[in-house]
């Protein structure tokens, strides 16, 4: 069975509850559940983790390396500041999906440079929670080529 980890990274257990009016109301728990009804659909098992420090991340990136077919990741502020988190995903040497709930490119310009985009093979950014669906369906079609 094809093993997708999905990573999320600080704050994102706040989801539903901090700055709603840029990042929905769908919480973490619910955004898990869909995630996990469609990647059933799918046929793909999930690891699905939240947390707030960046080695704890980096752990299970380099897990994946040899258990995850595929890494969804939000690494959320992350993204612009961890180079670790990029040469992790480097040596991971599998496919990433880079997702993010609002349109960084909207926001302040700290947050348009992204250190994961350098190891992603797709971003989906600005769509909510339906940006995590959308990556399953990108993984779905990638991973059968």
């Amino acid at each position: 069975m094809t093993r997708i980890f999905v990573l999320n990274g600080p704050n994102l257990n706040l989801l539903g509850h901090r700055k709603p009016e840029i990042y929905g109301s769908t919480t973490l728990a619910d955004i898990e559940k869909q995630v996990r009804n469609r990647a059933a659909e799918h046929g793909f098992d999930i690891e699905f983790m939240q947390s707030n420090h960046e080695g704890a991340l980096i752990d299970e990136i380099q897990r994946a390396r040899t258990e995850a077919d595929a890494i969804i990741i939000n690494p959320a502020a992350f993204t612009h500041t961890s180079v670790a988190i990029h040469d992790a995903l480097e040596a991971a040497e599998k496919p990433v999906v880079e997702v993010h709930l609002s349109n960084v490119h909207r926001r302040e310009e700290f947050r348009h440079r992204s250190f994961v985009s350098l190891q992603a093979t797709a971003v989906i950014a600005g769509a909510g929670a339906f940006g995590y669906t959308m990556a399953l369906d990108f993984l779905a079609q990638h991973l059968t080529r």
